[in-house]
């Protein structure tokens, strides 16, 4: 291969709308490795031919696409995704976008993302798995199995990238794009993790942040790219920036201009460049000056061809003739189901839920009520796709007649009163209120970055109007990160979260209203009280005066607010459900631990109501003193459990002393002796204790 030729392979451009004689004579000439996005299938053929029937090398594109929860189907949003803690249907879902994505020529998707989410301001947190990396790291797993399949070279698998490596989600004040600062061992134990168990799972590809991390920009940093990635866990895989995060070396501060940026991009390990032009620009006179080794361009463009070469692209794969797909009939059931087993029941007083299926006269109140875009979400692959709104679901289930509905605000940012009279006069003919509160799809996803994460616009105004008619009433929250709402929560008899639920919204929500589905959801963030308490996460460390401490005599000098509670207003795994669950029985095999070794620990779970139900119960442990400080909780495992009315069974969960390692400040990880805790729990915020030692 050429130089040129080298460094065309080490660049991808978007998609062009229409195949120009110029477009062509670049295909023919090398001068593009990749391209992105989702356009005619036909362009994609007619781009594949030129490259492996009339350039020189007839070396294949190979063609990527941002394909978040979905393709012609649109699944919940990654976020509530994790929230149903079922890898199986994660990796289903995943699994028909990679269908309808290799239809239509499409290889790569740039997902899943499992940044790690603690600053609900941050609009990519809709994105992100949550903010666990045992839980991310299982979910990301899941994904990248789904999109992969058996292997790569299958007709329907298509290759995961995940993204972003690394850092991104500890962006300050929560701000896109913002500086992370990462102590090592935080770095390793929380931010990488989940990157390394997709690394583990076979995952075909990463993406470099768009943060600095610790003074180092991402795509610049070799310290993660290579001695972390590469040396460390041995992938070989392709590593591509996001989009011109190259050229953006410059702006951070990091590169002088555009020749010194493609050189410490190239040289840190970022095989393939994002629409900006560095590397094709300036690699040649780089390698003529002596100023980059060429052996680096080698080994990112092996590492380019090895990819297209298991992707099968150079074989029947890359000529096959791709088509516009279509919605299967078979994945609307699973966004069905993804969608009602990611709701997360977060209020039920007296069991206002479920909805009476005589109910005679239900009032709809909110424009998120029948808002087909908005509940698909952000990044969004299709959005003239199948989205079955709850209005209309509704309206089937109970016919016209018993429905009034009343859209009460134009949309979620909406700050007129015009529509209260109308939304008002509804709710006092009704039986019940269902009132649809939360966030437009364009408030969440990346660049929507929010400084208040209240209800947005006059929702608060106009619960506060319908709560005027004396009527029960209940919150349906459709949203892409957690919002504060503590008010407005007061005033409901019940809230039912469904974050951005996808195509298949409608039925889902009214089958979860109507007591079809029964939800099992459990929050994967923590919800704060206020925004003054962000950044806030269940494992977190427990400090020299812990806020909880019954011991501390002087409480107003501990860790907490003198204006609000320290405590979340809904902690992490946090679910509720149409029964009640009662854990007892806690049992450890031994007190001891052997390095090496493994302890049994379970408990017994009752369904104590009367409606069969799922509950998922939590493993967490904590050690008590180390060279480093431990968080006050870990996941460490899970576990689903179906129980008929009065059954009782064993939460089981097997610990290896492998699981209670950490790192230190060098990046090594170490395993160290000592007391633990143990919990079996429905939520990090409480559950059965029990104690072990890990022993030599």
């Amino acid at each position: 291969m050429t130089l040129e030729e080298k460094l065309g392979q080490m660049s991808q451009t978007g998609f062009p709308h229409l195949l120009s004689d110029k477009v062509k004579d670049e295909i023919r000439a090398g001068r593009w490795g990749s391209f992105y996005g989702q356009y005619d299938p036909n362009l994609k053929a007619e781009m594949q031919h030129v490259a492996m029937n009339e350039s020189r090398l007839n070396i294949p594109l190979i063609f990527g696409a941002d394909l978040i929860h979905g393709f012609r189907t649109t699944f919940p949003i990654p976020l509530a995704q994790s929230c149903s803690w079922r890898p199986d249907l994660v990796a289903q879902a995943a699994h028909f976008t990679a269908i309808d994505a290799a239809i239509e020529g499409i290889h790569w998707t740039f997902a899943p993302m499992m940044d790690i989410g603690r600053d609900p301001r941050w609009g990519r947190i809709a994105e992100t798995l949550g903010e666990d990396p045992f839980l991310s790291g299982t979910m990301a797993s899941a994904m990248v199995q789904g999109f992969q399949g058996q292997s790569l070279s299958d007709p329907d698998s298509i290759a995961a990238c995940g993204k972003h490596y690394a850092g991104y989600g500890a962006a300050e004040a929560g701000r896109d794009y913002n500086t992370t600062w990462i102590p090592e061992p935080l770095l390793h134990d929380v931010y990488l993790a989940p990157f390394f168990a997709a690394k583990n799972a076979g995952c075909a590809s990463f993406m470099s942040a768009f943060n600095d991390l610790n003074g180092v920009p991402a795509s610049g940093n070799a310290y993660i790219l290579r001695d972390v990635l590469r040396k460390e866990w041995g992938f070989d895989g392709v590593v591509v920036s996001d989009y011109e995060a190259v050229k953006e070396l410059i702006p951070h501060g990091y590169a002088a201009d555009e020749r010194d940026a493609a050189r410490k991009g190239i040289t840190a390990g970022v095989d393939m460049e994002m629409v900006s032009r560095t590397y094709f620009e300036n690699g040649a006179n780089l390698v003529n000056a002596g100023q980059l080794d060429p052996h680096l361009i080698d080994e990112s463009v092996r590492n380019i061809l090895r990819l297209k070469f298991r992707l099968g692209l150079f074989d029947a794969k890359g000529t096959r003739i791709p088509q516009r797909a279509k919605a299967s009939p078979d994945a609307l059931p699973l966004a069905r189901e993804l969608a009602e087993k990611s709701f997360v029941l977060l209020k039920n007083d007296r069991s206002a839920l479920p909805l009476s299926k005589s109910i005679n006269k239900l009032a709809i109140i909110g424009p998120l009520a029948d808002s087909p875009r908005d509940q698909l979400g952000c990044w969004v692959a299709d959005r003239e796709g199948p989205a079955i709104t709850p209005l209309s679901a509704l309206r089937d289930r109970l016919g016209e007649s018993h429905i009034i509905y009343a859209q009460g605000l134009s949309n979620s940012e909406d700050e007129s009163h015009d529509g209260f009279a109308d939304a008002l006069a509804a709710a006092r003919s009704a039986d019940a209120v269902l009132i649809f509160l939360g966030e437009d799809a364009a408030l969440s996803g990346e660049a929507s970055s929010r400084s208040q994460i209240n209800l947005p616009g006059a929702q608060e105004a106009l619960v506060d109007e319908l709560s005027k008619a004396g009527k029960p009433m209940i919150a349906v929250i459709m949203a892409g990160r957690p919002l504060v709402f503590e008010e407005v929560a007061k005033k409901m008899s019940a809230i039912l979260w469904t974050w951005h639920p996808g195509a298949m919204a409608g039925p889902a929500i009214t089958d979860t209203l109507f007591g079809d589905n029964v939800p099992s959801g459990k929050l994967t963030v923590t919800f704060p009280r206020n925004v003054g308490q962000i950044p806030i996460y269940y494992n977190h460390m427990n400090t020299g005066r812990p806020a909880d401490d019954p011991g501390t005599a002087e409480k107003h000098y501990s860790s907490r607010y003198i204006d609000v509670d320290y405590s979340p207003e809904y902690p992490f795994g946090f679910g509720l459900s149409y029964t009640h669950f009662q854990y007892s029985n806690l049992r450890l095999s031994a007190s001891q631990l052997k390095m090496g070794g493994a302890l049994d620990i379970s408990a017994d779970v009752t369904n104590t109501g009367k409606i069969a139900a799922d509950e998922t119960a939590q493993l967490y442990i904590r050690q008590l003193a180390a060279t480093y400080t431990q968080p006050v909780r870990e996941l460490k495992a899970f576990t689903i459990l179906h129980l008929q009315p009065g059954e009782t069974k064993a939460a089981h969960f097997t610990l290896n002393s492998s699981q209670l390692s950490f790192h230190n400040a060098a990046g090594g990880l170490i395993t160290e002796a000592g007391d633990f805790q143990a919990w079996i729990a429905p939520d990090s915020a409480s559950g059965l204790q029990g104690h072990f030692q890990l022993i030599p």
